[in-house]
């Protein structure tokens, strides 16, 4: 039989790579809608498609450990006993391959006190007998003793199981120096660290292919040892019976009883439909077509992806576009495509009609009047398309749905950040894209109505999905404040460039400065942004104490150069630091001067879904990174003015909202008492920490105060409040203590909702919205402490996010409902700024503190704090 003719055996080790796909890819991005983890399998699946289609063998079969317990334990109970505990992430994931593999018709095979190794070495050595050619797929060493000129080993790199090594007996010997039957020898005298099987103290690789060269054999070597002089030979004469227990032990079986022999594992057709159950239970869209192309099963148009017949779409006239959408008596979901914000293209359709037209004079005049009704609508990401109308004049109505937004709220920790990426999540199907790669893609994209016809069955999907609370947050939080955002980011804020630039100026005169000053403590220069010739400085020149290792070194990030500086001044890192503020410093002006339009105003872009906690953050520019009350900050924030024919800046926050919500939801007693008095909270707490009248609390008192009622709403630890207020831990530890002896409901609230996120896997804030934490129930520690600590700040951080929400769309509303020209303009930092046009600063004074005051229920009073001025520096208050 020729080599072409002979079938191809291929047997992988399905436990083994798992386990590398699970560390490969982030848990965190492969998780279902039930916080089912699926990155191992994924991860496995991606790769053995691959294989498949590579390889293209006749036979196949995967094999799995059943447990950590093999007849290697019975004999040695110290094998493996190492190992660390098996990820509470990863189990579970291998009960669900075994399904995948077995509805794609790949026998799996698994035998109580056998290693999955052992079952792969029975089946390779008889393939080879009967005249197949092997394939031993494995991230196991111990299967290099297998390759011989019939059996080839593929062999995971260190990136993971994307890319695969073929180890022949010829690689074999290149790579250790030995034949593959050798390498066993090799390990049982070097030991295998992740078997927990020790090796000859001082011998190494190296060391053993000499002496196995040597002496031809490892039984040879073995009873030779006594030639063998220096520390190594007495080592090993010492530790023989360790070597020869570690070959006993590293020898694969051969002759494993198993039900099936190669004949029997010949490739069959698989269970498509199988297939994809499983597959949409995993949420495996992309993957489900690369299954089917790689075994096999039929035509592309199986897949039901890719089976969806699409509506044609209707290009109607304007006036018959408005008339069929105004006659429509349920939802109509609508795709505005634009082009420098402007609209180009409408699309809108309902389950069964697809309607499209050009966007033109006739359009505007003529779909008027349905835009700004209030008949319900559904979009997907709607914002760009509400500023677009708004541009033009028109004021979109009826938002009845984002399945962006609604996306996002049923995943805050992971969303789909496109429709494509919902339609595939939630209805199992492929968005039809056109390549952006190609000037003339080969392949046309869905095209705006065909987009809003899958962005409605999106719509029900979600629906149906998400729970009752979290839709009443879409509707009653969410879209309302899209709306308002959509108003300020057309407004736009005046800022002035000439502020920007002056203040750039002296930031780079001084960054200049601080430079030279630093190249003449060290006497030479060098680039102060570069970590690398930063090591060298700290490190070498100035024999500085070392930092945190890292993979390029140690580091050299701000923070830890803080703490050096505390436990080791140095002028240069005075220096430094004061270098990197400035730089920074300047970065962000450049960044907002670059940004000021022709009309001299600021335009950012809010992203609603940018946080799982539901705070806004804003890009293109940042402004949720310009600093908070330092003199710096303050110089920036004088930039930011009141525009051409408005007269003042409103600004408006709220006076420590996360204790009086921390106050509201552990009913405390003592807080509630502290803000319903009026008196200042880290005074009275301090007072009844440490024993004193409320005229006593020394500042310190009142810092170290504020410190720990802060910390706690973030989890923070004797440890880290130690760190924070530089006090020993005993302190730190016996303030905790005091705190919580006098503010016991504090302490129980803050149990409970750990507790009792972890009963049902989510936080939940007043107002409903959710945030799971599949961590909590993590055996890593790392990780689930992490959680703890987001599943204490969640509901907290998450509330203040929705109050502030409230407010902002309220007043928004009531600014435009009074008739008022006052407008919001921004929304940074928990603060907001209003700009007042003439004549009327009391009615709009009035709505702020009103909307803000009144944004929730709480048993502690929500106080408001106003400032008026020129500029937003000048407003502060």
């Amino acid at each position: 039989m020729t080599d072409s003719a002979k079938p191809t055996l291929m047997v992988v080790d399905g436990h083994s790579l798992a386990y590398r796909a699970f560390f490969a890819l982030p848990v965190e991005n492969f998780t279902t809608k039930d916080n089912q983890h699926t990155n191992a399998i994924y991860g496995f699946l991606s790769m053995f498609v691959n294989l498949i289609k590579a390889e293209k063998p006749t036979h196949m079969a995967v094999a799995f450990d059943t447990s950590r317990h093999s007849f290697r334990t019975d004999e040695y109970p110290e094998y493996k006993a190492t190992r660390s505990e098996t990820p509470q992430e990863f189990r579970g994931q291998i009960p669900l391959l075994q399904d995948c593999l077995a509805a794609m018709s790949i026998p799996v095979l698994t035998k109580e006190g056998i290693e999955a190794d052992d079952i792969l070495a029975t089946l390779s050595t008889q393939g080879a007998e009967q005249g197949y050619d092997v394939l031993v797929v494995s991230g196991d060493r111990d299967t290099i003793q297998l390759v011989t000129d019939d059996v080839t080993l593929l062999y995971p790199s260190v990136q993971g199981v994307s890319q695969l090594k073929r180890y022949d007996p010829v690689t074999v010997q290149e790579r250790y120096g030995v034949r593959p039957e050798q390498y066993p020898d090799i390990a049982a005298l070097v030991g295998e660290t992740s078997d927990n099987l020790p090796g000859v103290p001082k011998v190494g690789e190296k060391t053993a292919v000499k002496w196995l060269t040597q002496f031809g054999s490892l039984d040879e070597l073995l009873e030779r040892s006594a030639e063998i002089k220096g520390v190594a030979g007495g080592n090993l004469r010492d530790h023989i019976d360790d070597v020869r227990r570690n070959r006993k032990l590293n020898r694969l079986l051969t002759d494993v009883e198993l039900p099936v022999a190669p004949g029997d594992l010949a490739v069959t057709p698989i269970d498509a439909q199988a297939v994809r159950d499983i597959f949409a239970r995993l949420e495996f869209r992309t993957l489900l077509p690369r299954v089917f192309e790689a075994v096999g099963a039929g035509e592309v148009a199986d897949d039901p992806a890719s089976a969806v017949v699409l509506p044609q779409p209707v290009e109607l006239a304007a006036a018959d576009f408005a008339a069929w959408a105004e006659s429509q008596t349920s939802d109509v979901a609508l795709r505005i495509t634009t082009h420098g914000g402007a609209p180009v293209r409408v699309g809108a359709a309902t389950e069964t009609e697809v309607r499209e037209l050009d966007w033109n004079d006739e359009a505007v005049h003529a779909l008027r009047g349905w835009l700004e009704s209030e008949s319900p609508k559904v979009l997907h990401d709607a914002k760009p398309q509400v500023k677009a109308l708004l541009r033009l004049g028109i004021r979109l109505g009826g938002l009845a749905y984002d399945t962006s937004l609604a996306g996002w709220l049923l995943r805050p920790s992971f969303p789909d950040k496109t429709l494509a990426d919902l339609v595939e999540r939630y209805l199992g199907e492929k968005l039809p894209e056109a390549d952006p790669t190609q000037l003339v893609p080969e392949t046309e994209g869905a095209t705006p109505s065909q987009e809003a016809w899958f962005a409605l069955r999106v719509a029900a999907a979600l629906r149906e999905d998400i729970p009752e609370s979290v839709a009443q947050v879409l509707t009653d939080i969410e879209l309302p404040t899209l709306l308002t955002l959509a108003d300020m980011e057309v407004a736009g804020v005046a800022v002035s460039h000439d502020v920007l630039s002056g203040f750039s100026g002296e930031l780079g005169a001084r960054a200049e400065l601080l430079a030279q000053e630093a190249f003449a403590l060290v006497g030479r220069e060098f680039n102060l942004g570069s970590p690398k010739q930063l090591q060298e400085v700290l490190f070498d020149d100035l024999q500085l104490p070392k930092t945190r290792k890292t993979k390029t070194g140690y580091s050299t990030d701000a923070a830890v150069l803080a703490d050096l500086q505390e436990s080791n001044p140095h002028p240069f890192l005075g220096l430094l630091l004061q270098h990197r503020e400035a730089t920074k410093l300047r970065q962000i002006i450049e960044s907002l001067d670059t940004a000021i339009g022709d009309d001299h105003r600021v335009r950012t872009t809010y992203v609603q879904t940018g946080s799982q906690t539901g705070r806004l953050s804003s890009t293109d520019p940042n402004l949720q990174n310009i600093p908070v009350r330092t003199e710096e900050s303050r110089r920036i924030r004088s930039a930011f003015q009141v525009g051409e024919g408005y007269e003042a800046l409103l600004t408006a926050d709220y006076s420590q909202i996360e204790m009086r919500i921390m106050a509201h939801l552990s009913g405390d007693e003592g807080l509630i008492e502290a803000f319903n008095s009026g008196e200042d909270l880290h005074r009275f707490v301090g007072a009844r920490v440490f024993g004193v009248e409320p005229s006593d609390v020394t500042a310190a008192m009142r810092t170290k105060v504020k410190a720990m009622s802060y910390g706690l709403v973030y989890g923070l630890s004797a440890f880290g409040l130690s760190k924070q207020l530089r006090i020993e831990q005993s302190e730190a530890k016996q303030l905790m203590i005091e705190y919580f002896a006098r503010f016991g409901a504090v302490r129980d609230y803050l149990r409970a909702s750990v507790l009792k996120a972890k009963e049902v896997g989510y936080t939940e804030t007043l107002f409903g919205r959710r945030r799971p934490f599949p961590d909590l129930s993590s055996p890593n520690r790392v990780l689930r402490e992490n959680a703890e600590r987001a599943a204490l700040n969640a509901p907290i951080q998450g509330s203040a996010a929705d109050i502030m929400k409230i407010a902002l769309f309220h007043i928004h509303d009531d600014l435009r409902t009074e008739g008022l020209a006052s407008r919001a303009l921004l929304q940074i930092h928990d603060e907001l700024v209003v700009e007042v046009a003439p004549g009327e600063w009391d009615a709009a004074e009035r709505i702020v503190r009103s909307r803000m005051g009144d944004a929730a229920d709480l048993t502690v009073p929500l106080d408001v704090q106003v400032g008026r001025g020129h500029d937003w520096n000048e407003a502060a208050h």
